[in-house]
């Protein structure tokens, strides 16, 4: 069954589209006519009128839901799944071509052959002005001016049209013949064309770990196939045209031969090593020029029109064959679009590293499936699951050692007959370790579980012991004395500057995440609370007075509850930060988490698993903060109605 939804995860995209387009229409009408009926009774700047609003957050997640869509190429996959296997061929087309286009000025601003005798030209000037004549004799600079006038003639002579032998006039006439041929059969159509066997039973685009299915599935792919097929050996045979008349021939075999005739000879003068390596680089240099031009690849400007003119006559034919391949591709696959590259088509911008909302779900079934032998969950762990948890593990995280140290008496000791006898502080140190079975309860388990416990126990903690501190902070001048400069100190420092250090010391395990978590917790705690009671209004503390409240009785029932809202603030800024740390953390040093997950996700760019982490992170926070917004209501609904 869930092979079948995956092999068909484009029909239900589909179907996901079409309600989307309709959610998001319907929710706009929506919204206009409550708004409308609302007008009269509502005044800017009222909080009242910010409740509610259902209908704009449907728009808000339809509109993200159909960019989405659209820029992961989902809707292209949706609306036409046949159209990456077309446009597959096409690429291929364009790999085929490649080597003719890049010496044309058909991508490219100018020819291969003006980019090679200007840069060359350049190169040799600068060499001349360079030339090391302090290090050298009057041979060797004779012999190397020799080089580079030779070099400059070659250049002259293969740009020269009278100078192109006859056998590369009629060798590019070929080349530019066949390839209008091949427009000629692009603009025959494909009616007669029908994919093979093996073609059609390859899997579907996006179903498989290829990508998109090379073989031609569609006649008008198979045409595109065709035509590359043919295209591939005159491709071959534009690249062994070489621009090799008499004179060019006889004037490259004297340049190389006056070449090793220097690289041979000793230097006419005693030389140190930095003056030996400098001539010899000098002529590496002149070798390396000659290098590029010894092939015979420059052609004069005019003998390539003829190629250009067939090159965009055949590009022209593709467009025209492509039909309304070219639209689909236009309007429906933003971005450069489908590269065949070696053995594979591959998606090339935002639909590569912006992974299809049906293969993110795809991904996450398969991350939340808690068999692990059979494929579930990641490196072994489940996403979320259960698990028993034996009591005795949670005593010995509760109970210390070292409380059992101090206890009286002594631990047991082996007798003269090896026997050991263990007393009653052996015992409790058992179940302080966790080595007594006390049962076992039911609790959650699996990397989201993991990174959720580290959150909370660090945010746990950071309120028990910051909201206390600030808030003494807040009416103590001792303790604001005392602990602001700790505060403060280690405040602004950011929590990924921490982490390489506690991690160091607690190891990988959760003691050093939780401890980290807790630092930025706790400096955001102190901050909120003391900033709420140092905010409490003056006359409600004497009035408090003045009616014979204790110091407790004003510290509970005025300076709290004025305290609370910016408690709770930083409850929420807590928890955001808390998250970016976790993540962080998991990512430097960690075997389980959503970090973890995406850090691995990351090192064999797995952009649907990355994308996963990114919304399994979004959708807790989302929970965390719901959650809060809710206490929020409970604990303070007197705010923002005074």
């Amino acid at each position: 069954m869930f092979e079948w939804l995956s092999d068909n995860r484009a029909g239900f995209a589909l179907v996901i589209l079409i309600g989307l387009v309709i959610a998001f229409g319907w929710s706009i009408r929506i919204g206009i006519e409550q708004t409308r009926l609302r007008a009269r009774d509502e005044v800017f700047g009222d909080p009242e009128r910010t409740r509610g609003g259902w209908y704009w957050a449907l728009c808000g997640v339809s509109a993200l839901m159909l960019v989405w869509f659209y820029y992961s190429w989902g809707m292209a996959r949706a609306v036409f799944p046949k159209a990456a296997n077309e446009l597959c061929q096409v690429a291929k087309i364009d790999e085929s071509l490649a080597p003719i286009t890049a010496a044309l000025s058909i991508r490219s601003r100018y020819l291969k052959s003006t980019t090679l005798v200007v840069r060359n030209n350049e190169q040799l000037a600068a060499l001349e002005a360079a030339m090391p004549v302090d290090i050298l004799g009057r041979t060797e600079i004779a012999r190397m001016q020799t080089i580079i006038g030779q070099t400059r003639q070659l250049m002259v002579i293969m740009s020269s049209p009278d100078a192109l032998g006859g056998s590369a006039i009629a060798e590019l006439a070929d080349v530019e013949g066949r390839l209008l041929g091949l427009s000629d059969i692009l603009n025959a159509g494909s009616a007669d064309l029908v994919p093979s066997a093996e073609a059609l039973a390859q899997p579907k685009w996006g179903t498989s770990e290829v990508e998109i299915p090379i073989l031609p599935m569609t006649p008008r792919g198979v045409m595109f196939d065709r035509i590359n097929t043919e295209l591939v050996p005159i491709a071959d045979q534009f690249l062994q045209i070489r621009n090799l008349s008499p004179e060019v021939e006889s004037l490259i075999a004297s340049t190389a031969e006056l070449l090793a005739t220097v690289k041979a000879a000793p230097s006419q003068q005693r030389l140190d090593e930095v003056a030996e390596k400098q001539r010899r680089d000098y002529i590496k240099a002149l070798e390396r020029i000659f290098r590029r031009i010894d092939d015979a690849t420059i052609f004069p400007a005019a003998s390539m029109a003829g190629i250009e003119q067939a090159v965009e006559t055949l590009y022209g034919a593709v467009s025209r064959a492509k039909g309304s391949l070219g639209w689909i591709d236009a309007v429906f696959i933003p971005g450069p679009g489908i590269v065949k590259s070696r053995t594979q088509c591959t998606e090339q911008g935002s639909g590569r590293w912006l992974p299809k909302p049906s293969d993110v779900v795809a991904t996450f079934s398969t991350l939340a499936n808690p068999d692990i032998a059979g494929g579930g969950g990641y490196k072994g762990t489940t996403l979320l699951w259960w698990k028993w948890l034996p009591v005795a593990k949670v005593v010995g995280f509760l109970i210390p050692d070292v409380l059992i140290d101090i206890l009286p008496g002594r631990y047991g000791m082996h007798g003269e007959d090896g026997s050991f006898q263990p007393t009653y502080k052996d015992r409790l140190l058992a179940v302080a370790q966790g080595d007594v079975y006390l049962g076992a309860v039911p609790m959650l388990d699996g990397h989201i579980w993991d990174s959720m416990f580290r959150v909370l126990v660090a945010l746990s903690l950071g309120i028990l012991l910051g909201v206390p501190l600030g808030i003494y902070m807040g009416v103590s001048r001792f303790f604001k004395s005392f602990f602001d400069p700790m505060i403060e100190l280690y405040r602004p420092v950011p929590p990924l500057a921490w982490a390489p250090l506690i991690l160091t010391i607690f190891g990988i395990q959760d003691d050093g995440k939780i401890f980290l978590l807790f630092m930025v917790a706790f400096a955001i705690m102190v901050i909120s609370a003391r900033t709420g009671a140092s905010g409490t209004q003056l006359s409600k503390i004497r009035a408090s007075h003045s009616l014979g409240a204790t110091n407790g009785q004003i510290l509970r029932h005025v300076i709290l509850p004025n305290a609370l809202p910016e408690i709770l603030t930083g409850v929420r800024i807590a928890i955001g930060v808390c998250w970016g740390t976790l993540v962080a953390a998991e990512m430097l040093a960690g075997t389980t988490g959503i970090g973890f997950i995406e850090n691995v996700a990351r090192t064999v760019s797995d952009y649907e698993l990355i994308w996963v982490t990114i919304l399994i992170m979004g959708l807790l926070g989302l929970l965390f903060d719901l959650a809060m917004r809710w206490v929020i209501g409970r604990l303070i609904p007197w705010r923002g109605k005074g």
